[in-house]
């Protein structure tokens, strides 16, 4: 195995800490509720992992672990006739969202001697604008810490003054900040526009001061439309824009073809930095979908590619309640 040695010179520049602080994940659409908080409980009542493996046969290269879980709070109640309870229904009996949702998100990045850990809590609600459509709200309470193992760091001179406050040193940082969303949400389609970190990390913070400058506010914007060819093929193409001070713009795509509802395949990319392909399982409450990510352009300086694997699980089956005249039930 071939071992990546991170230099201080990646790890304490500023470009380096705020390329890995923007998370990339190959099958975004999966995880609407992490970008935006309006879509928390847009599927319903569901649990969620992926595990990302980047720049595989690596060792000391990133590796995130992924976990939320999102409850429609209609699911709580007992009565059969639930109708009231959901956000809106069209007049082909679509469910388009929660009326009121609350979201749990977790995940853990390790990239060398450096380890993330973000832990988030949602909450989306919508009101009705018209037969088949709604407009969402959200907001999110995200909590972060950021470690350094400045004894693991390995740099060409020992004696360079910009690496003192770190080396050697058990460095850590935490910070709470806000997220606040909308969205236009409807069986086929949806639009959304979020704000992440909206204090930039000010609101409250601790510890060591090494991450003061990599933390800003985001700007993300999300796109999906879905639609069936016929009894048996759909389509689903979705797309997200993320945009902050230092990195400036990222956009990013993703188009599947659908299988009687079941099985996937699908392409993505994101401009200048990589192209994955992608591919899905839908049986019944379970979902499973993986991608296969390779590098492009300036992002082929360390030309390894990324393996994503996710899991899905909806609590509360998909019945004909629920399923609309698409017949598809996943982004």
């Amino acid at each position: 195995m071939n071992r990546l040695y991170i230099t201080a010179f990646l790890l304490l520049t500023i470009t380096g800490l705020q390329a890995q602080n923007r998370k990339f994940i190959s099958n975004f659409s999966a995880y609407q509720h992490y970008y935006n908080p309006a879509l928390t409980g847009n599927e319903g009542t569901m649990l969620k992992t992926y595990y990302r493996n980047q720049w595989t046969g690596f060792e000391d290269a990133p590796k995130t672990l992924f976990f939320s879980g999102e409850l429609d709070l209609a699911d709580l109640r007992s009565t059969t006739d639930r109708t009231r309870h959901y956000q809106f229904r069209d007049t082909r009996s679509n469910y388009t969202g929660a009326r009121h949702a609350f979201g749990l998100i977790a995940f853990q990045e390790r990239f060398g001697p450096t380890r993330e850990t973000q832990v988030g809590l949602n909450y989306g609600t919508g009101v009705r604008l018209s037969q088949s459509l709604s407009l969402r709200f959200g907001t999110s309470l995200t909590y972060n810490n950021f470690r350094l193992d400045g004894s693991s760091l390995v740099v060409d001179n020992t004696g360079d003054p910009r690496f003192q406050h770190v080396m050697n040193n058990q460095n850590s940082m935490g910070k709470f900040d806000f997220n606040l969303g909308f969205a236009l949400a409807s069986a086929n389609y949806y639009l959304g526009y979020a704000m992440q970190d909206i204090t930039a990390g000010h609101f409250l913070k601790s510890g060591d001061s090494f991450m003061k400058d990599v933390y800003t506010r985001k700007h993300i914007a999300q796109a999906g439309f879905r639609t069936d060819f016929d009894n048996r093929y759909g389509l689903i193409v979705n797309g997200l824009y993320h945009y902050d001070e230092q990195l400036k713009g990222t956009v990013e795509g993703q188009a599947k073809v659908v299988y009687d509802g079941l099985l996937w395949a699908g392409a993505g990319y994101r401009n200048d930095r990589a192209f994955h392909v992608a591919a899905g399982l839908h049986y019944r409450q379970l979902r499973i979908n993986y991608a296969y990510e390779s590098p492009i352009k300036e992002a082929r300086s360390i030309s390894r590619s990324t393996n994503e694997i996710g899991l899905a699980y909806t609590l509360r089956p998909l019945g004909t309640d629920r399923a609309g005249s698409t017949g598809l039930l996943f982004w």
